[in-house]
C-alpha cells in the first residue's frame, strides 16, 4: 500500500501536540512511504543568516533571510526548498508540489530558480509512526500553498494556515497559547 498521500501536504500540529519540538508547527511533507516519512518545519526560524550557511543561495533567500530549523533529526543536514518560475524541468530540482521543490545541494546551483528557504535538520517518522500520531489527533493534514514555504512572518504561519481552512478547523486559528487564559 502506498502512503504517498501526504507528500506536498502540510501537517499542522493540533493543540494536543505539546512536544516542544513540534508545538504549533507547520510541516511540509516531502516524503511518506512504507519506510517512514520526512518533512520540514516551516515556522521555526533561527538567528543564523542564510548567507552564513549556504552563501551561494543568499541572493535567493526569502525574507526572513535566516536558516530555519527543519526539525530535530540531523540538525547538521542542510535542505533547500525553492520555487521554479515555470513548469520547465530543472536539473537538481525535485518538485514536491506545484512550483515548489527540494534542491539537490550536491549538484550545481540551478540558476533558473526563484525564492529559496534554507533548513537545518528535518522531521522524520519511522514506519507507521506518523499514522499513529494522525490516529491520536496530533496533526491535521491540509493542503499546502506555495506561499506557506516562503511566509515572511513565521510566527503567524500556524494561525494563517488554520484561518484559511473552510471547515471547523478554521476555528482553531484563535486557540489561545494557554487555554486557562481563555
Amino acid at each position: 500500500m502506498s502512503r504517498s498521500w501526504t507528500r506536498g501536504a502540510l501537517l499542522v500540529a493540533t493543540p494536543l501536540l505539546t512536544d516542544p519540538h513540534f508545538e504549533r508547527t507547520v510541516i511540509l511533507m516531502l516524503e511518506h512511504t512504507e519506510e517512514g516519512a520526512l518533512g520540514l518545519v516551516l515556522n521555526r526560524p533561527s538567528e543564523l543568516p542564510a548567507v552564513s550557511a549556504l552563501p551561494e543561495w543568499a541572493d535567493r533567500a526569502a525574507d526572513p533571510e535566516v536558516v530555519f530549523g527543519g526539525g530535530p533529526v540531523q540538525p547538521g543536514a542542510a535542505f533547500v526548498l525553492s520555487e521554479r518560475p515555470d513548469t520547465r524541468r530543472v536539473d537538481g530540482f525535485a518538485a514536491v508540489f506545484e512550483q515548489v521543490g527540494v534542491v539537490d545541494l550536491a549538484g550545481v546551483v540551478p540558476h533558473d530558480l526563484g525564492r529559496t528557504r534554507v533548513f537545518s535538520g528535518y522531521a522524520g517518522w519511522s514506519p507507521g509512526q506518523l499514522e499513529g500520531e494522525l490516529a491520536e489527533d496530533a496533526w491535521w493534514v491540509v493542503d499546502a500553498d506555495p506561499e506557506d514555504v516562503f511566509f515572511a512572518v513565521p510566527d503567524d504561519l500556524w494561525r494563517t494556515v488554520l484561518r484559511r481552512q473552510t471547515d471547523r478547523l478554521s476555528w482553531f486559528a484563535d486557540y489561545p497559547d494557554d487555554p486557562a487564559n481563555n
